[in-house]
């Protein structure tokens, strides 16, 4: 159960993350992210759980939205990047925090 929990804390309920970590490469419209993610890192995050997260991103300015041949697209705004590098320091100090 510990692993388990430990698992779902790291993938699914920090799904910014691998939103941002997809989406640097590239813009890309909502169900191409979500594609994206289990491609790459092997989990599979509902459809629904991926569009709120990507709405809720927006909202913090973390993505931005915009249309280009009549479909929805996100992008990773500057800010994006700034808390995505900011998670990756603080996720490398906790590791060898824990494990050293």
């Amino acid at each position: 159960m510990a692993y388990e929990r430990l698992v779902r804390k790291l993938t699914k309920e920090n799904l910014w993350l691998y939103i941002i970590s997809v989406l640097r490469s590239e813009p890309m419209y909502g169900y191409a992210i979500k594609k994206a993610i289990s491609e790459k890192f092997n989990f599979n995050p509902s459809t629904i759980t991926v569009y709120a997260v990507i709405y809720r991103m927006v909202r913090e300015g973390l993505l931005e939205k915009f249309s280009s041949g009549g479909t929805s697209y996100y992008r990773v705004t500057d800010k994006g990047i700034k808390v995505f590098e900011k998670a990756r320091e603080f996720i490398k100090s906790m590791e060898q925090s824990i494990f050293e």
